[in-house]
């Protein structure tokens, strides 16, 4: 006879275990103890086993009844209940160490060691600064659990405050570690991908450059004149001679220079677009250098932290020194010094755009053009170091602009 809510709610415990039968072989196991626990008795393969459904009354009699008929459709189709059961046990402890901060992690370190498309130490460290601010509001959420809504939600907190680039990135970025959670078959789809046009679109900025050449006189006596950190001063003097990225110098190591042979190669691993980078030194440059060797070398970072030698000065010291000459963010950045470059040996005249291109570390789709580019502009990148720090010294000393011809160059 199948049981009803009075009686499941009425019965009392015994001296011993009591079996109240509801059919199709489901009962309810009264303990001595007064504990009132749903139990589905089955046959799988000719061996009789026992589900253990839940306990009343958390579990209802209708609830129990329906968790019943869940078991005796995965017996009808030769699956055992309580074996579906422990892996349901499994996943969803599984799911619930995926949590986005978790493949967050995960994502950030295969992206630092990929071979040749690994992220620069740079990139590796805003991306995951960016990250973080997602994970603020759903990294503990399991990754298969995470909605649109909630994405959209911790990117417009970051909108709210004003950072609309880094809301725009870190979108980009949360949707490839939910793209890589799908590759890895632990998310269906990516729920960042209904949310394209949901953000502000910020304003593109370019860094401050100066590009006029009697106003890079005045800026390189400027820094000649500079009364902060002596390793700062010799930084802002060296940066317009080798005009590499920001990141590149101050990451600069001894390891890396050949100052005998005039030569800096910056390891792939460095490099924005992962591929070693040969930058030819001026005799300037070289002079430059030894004076840091003096003081930093000759092992290490060429310009290491104020507070420790283990890492590099801070990224924010080459921007920090030109603020302190005067010149606003909008006027001049440590980046600027490639504008200024790029700028200044094309409109020259003297030299292969291809070869400038080449110095500036830009990089070039076509691998077979690259490869020959490489070889063919070395010489000419040699001559166009030692013509440009020269330039630099003309500019700096008797503050004369050169006229340059109008040359086509082929």
């Amino acid at each position: 006879m199948a049981l009803t809510d009075i009686a499941v709610r009425n019965a009392k415990p015994g001296a011993k275990a009591i079996k109240l039968a509801d059919g199709n072989g489901m009962f309810l196991l009264i303990t001595p103890a007064g504990g009132k626990l749903w139990r589905l008795k089955y046959r799988v393969d000719g061996s009789e086993k026992l589900l253990a459904m839940g306990a009343y009354p958390e579990i209802s009699l209708g609830e129990a009844r329906r968790r019943r008929e869940e078991a005796r459709e995965l017996i009808a189709l030769g699956k055992d209940p309580s074996r579906e059961k422990q892996r349901d046990k499994v996943r969803a402890r599984i799911a619930a160490a995926d949590t986005f901060k978790a493949i967050c992690d995960e994502f950030c370190d295969k992206r630092r060691r990929d071979g040749t498309k690994g992220w620069a130490p740079a990139t590796a460290i805003r991306s995951e600064y960016l990250l973080s601010l997602v994970c603020g509001s759903i990294g503990k959420l399991p990754i298969s659990e995470i909605e649109p809504a909630d994405v959209l939600a911790a990117i417009r907190r970051i909108e709210g405050k004003g950072k609309l680039e880094s809301a725009r990135r870190s979108l980009q970025l949360a949707g490839a570690v939910f793209r890589y959670a799908v590759a890895t078959a632990r998310l269906a789809s990516d729920p960042t991908r209904d949310l394209r046009g949901a953000l502000t679109a910020p304003t593109v900025t370019h860094y401050g450059a100066i590009t006029d050449a009697k106003k890079v006189g005045q800026l390189l006596r400027a820094i000649d004149d500079y009364e902060g950190s002596g390793i700062t001063k010799l930084a802002l003097q060296i940066a317009p001679h080798v005009f590499v990225r920001p990141g590149e110098l101050r990451h600069a190591e001894w390891g890396e220079f050949d100052l005998d042979g005039a030569l800096w190669i910056i390891p792939a691993g460095k490099m924005k677009m992962r591929k070693a980078h040969h930058v030819p030194l001026s005799r300037q440059s070289v002079a430059l250098f030894r004076e840091v060797q003096a003081i930093t070398g000759p092992s290490g970072y060429v310009f290491p932290s104020i507070r420790t030698r283990t890492r590099p000065m801070s990224e924010n010291t080459i921007n920090a020194g030109l603020r302190r000459l005067g010149y606003a963010s909008d006027e001049m950045t440590g980046h600027g010094f490639r504008a200024m470059a790029s700028t200044l040996l094309n409109e020259s005249g003297k030299w292969h755009p291809d070869a400038i291109e080449r110095a500036l570390a830009h990089g070039d789709s076509d691998k077979v053009r690259a490869a020959y580019h490489r070889g063919a502009h070395w010489k000419e990148r040699v001559d166009m170091a030692q013509w440009w720090s020269d330039y630099l010294d003309n500019l700096r000393g008797s503050g004369a602009v050169v006229v340059f011809p109008q040359i086509a160059v082929a």
